[in-house]
């Protein structure tokens, strides 16, 4: 797993700092605008844009999408806050991003945190705020990359989509949702990783197997512990009796919230599978360490007669000085008989384990 950009514990406020400071983290990539202009009829794309352009545009246009990519510019931020009237605490937690997704309501706009995993190789994770109103949607994230080209098709389709007839909700909705979506292919890798494993185990257990057991575990606990609360915050969002949250919204909003407890059950299941892998591979381990251990014990239980055979010949008697000295030292066919004893011992020790079952 590829390391972090920085700890997440440096990416909150300094303590003690006053409530509604923005301060950027050192590692915050630089700012940069993209203004998407929508109206039932087209659309416009502003690359770069900057705040003119969005208080240009504003008035002009029924519903505005500002794409927010890095956070290194505050006053930028802060001037946006203001411009759109977003609460200050919420700017903050726009920042500082190590928040828990959650949804919050003010007077005449919404304030979204969500987390998505931007790379899911290294399964590496990524806030991102999301602000909208009845006129407009700002989106703020940490950095390129993000789910939301499915949403730029449809915008950008020839035939007009539901999005360029709607207000911000159902966009806001619309970019949620494909967050929430891009969780399925990543649990769908670690599923087919997972089986994998299973396959393997059942073919014997391998020391390798536990690392990589122990790594999707602790990915499927990390997409677990952010889940839960993207299930709670969705389901804020379509329960929210704001006047900027239409009906009709609220039905696309549940079949969202289906997604997420569907993901979560996803999580629930490979935990589980995991769990019962990692308590097979012990098991197998010690069945396979007792195999061993019996094998050993019936080689040194068949051996152990025969060296005793062989310490009892090997006494240095001399049979020259009395016939209880070993008279057999001197016999003619004495090699043969003393080989052929030990394997007649061993051949009967080894019968009679098998006739008990231990072999």
């Amino acid at each position: 797993m590829q390391p972090q950009d920085a700890s997440p514990r440096s990416k909150r406020s300094p303590v003690g700092a006053s409530p509604g400071t923005l301060i950027a983290h050192p590692l915050a990539k630089p700012t940069r605008l993209t203004l998407t202009l929508i109206e039932p009829n087209g659309f416009e794309r502003i690359d770069g844009a900057t705040l003119l352009d969005v208080r240009a545009s504003r008035g002009r246009w029924p519903l505005i999408w500002i794409d927010c990519v890095g956070l290194a510019d505050v006053a930028l931020i802060a001037d946006l806050g203001a411009e759109f009237g977003l609460h200050p605490l919420a700017l903050e937690d726009t920042l500082n991003t190590v928040q828990r997704p959650k949804a919050d309501f003010f007077d005449d706009h919404a304030f979204v945190v969500l987390s998505m995993i931007d790379e899911p190789a290294t399964q590496r994770y990524e806030q991102i705020s999301l602000y909208f109103g009845a006129d407009f949607v700002i989106t703020f994230q940490e950095r390129e990359g993000d789910p939301f080209g499915p949403v730029h098709k449809r915008i950008a389709a020839p035939v007009s989509h539901r999005i360029r007839h709607r207000q911000g909700d159902y966009l806001a909705y619309a970019l949620i949702d494909s967050i929430v979506d891009s969780y399925f292919p990543v649990l769908d890798t670690i599923g087919e990783a997972i089986d994998t494993l299973e396959d393997e185990m059942l073919k014997g257990p391998e020391r390798g197997q536990v690392r990589r057991m122990h790594f999707h575990k602790r990915s499927i606990i990390g997409l677990k512990r952010v889940l839960w609360p993207l299930r709670d915050a969705v389901a804020g969002l379509a329960r929210a009796e704001a006047p900027f949250v239409h009906n009709e919204t609220r039905i696309f909003l549940n079949d969202t919230l289906d997604h997420c407890v569907r993901l979560i059950e996803i999580v629930e299941t490979e935990r589980d599978v995991l769990t019962g892998l990692i308590e097979m591979h012990i098991s197998l381990s010690q069945a396979r360490t007792n195999d061993v251990i019996s094998f050993l014990t019936i080689v040194s239980a068949i051996f152990i007669p025969l060296t005793f055979l062989a310490g009892i010949w090997g006494m240095n008697f001399d049979p020259q000085t009395s016939p209880w000295n070993m008279p057999e030292l001197l016999s003619f066919y004495g090699y043969p008989i003393a080989l052929g004893s030990m394997l007649a011992i061993a051949l009967g020790l080894v019968l009679f384990f098998r006739w008990r079952k231990w072999l």
